[in-house]
């Protein structure tokens, strides 16, 4: 299947897409009311995010990278919160090992690798250094489309 324009316009609107609640409450022999007060719930409380996902593979044109990043400063949490603001970063984790900090960044054609590091994560301050891990083949890997 073809991936265009209006397909990746379809895709954004699915970031809050939604299985019937009336199939649920079906399937799970309960009442409509109870799944949505469950769900509504779940989301009030940051448990729960109802999104449509992608394989960044069956997109043309677009790239997933994993990025290590070391710091110059113990404050992992901030600088996490400040990575994961930036365009193109689907998530950010603290990490153990020899990286603070794990980015999951998205790309496509127009806003590939160079532009993400200079026109992003240079506006970041104390990052002592980045690893890049090209992500060539991905299994069961599905992310939001952020773009």
């Amino acid at each position: 299947m073809k991936i265009d324009e209006t397909n990746l316009a379809i895709i954004k609107h699915l970031r809050d897409g939604r299985k019937s609640f009336k199939k649920i409450a079906n399937d799970l022999s309960i009442t409509e009311n109870t799944v949505r007060a469950r769900i509504t719930r779940l989301a009030d409380e940051g448990i729960l995010d109802v999104v449509g996902l992608v394989d960044p593979e069956a997109l043309g044109g677009h790239s997933l990278v994993q990025i290590g990043i070391k710091l110059r400063t113990m404050d992992l949490v901030k600088k996490g919160e400040e990575f994961s603001k930036i365009k193109g970063v689907v998530s950010v984790c603290v990490v153990t090992g020899r990286f603070d900090l794990l980015a999951t960044v998205l790309l496509n054609d127009q806003f590939n690798l160079l532009t993400f590091y200079t026109d992003e994560v240079s506006k970041i301050k104390n990052v002592e250094s980045v690893e890049t891990f090209v992500v060539y083949k991905s299994f069961n890997l599905k992310v939001p489309y952020i773009l």
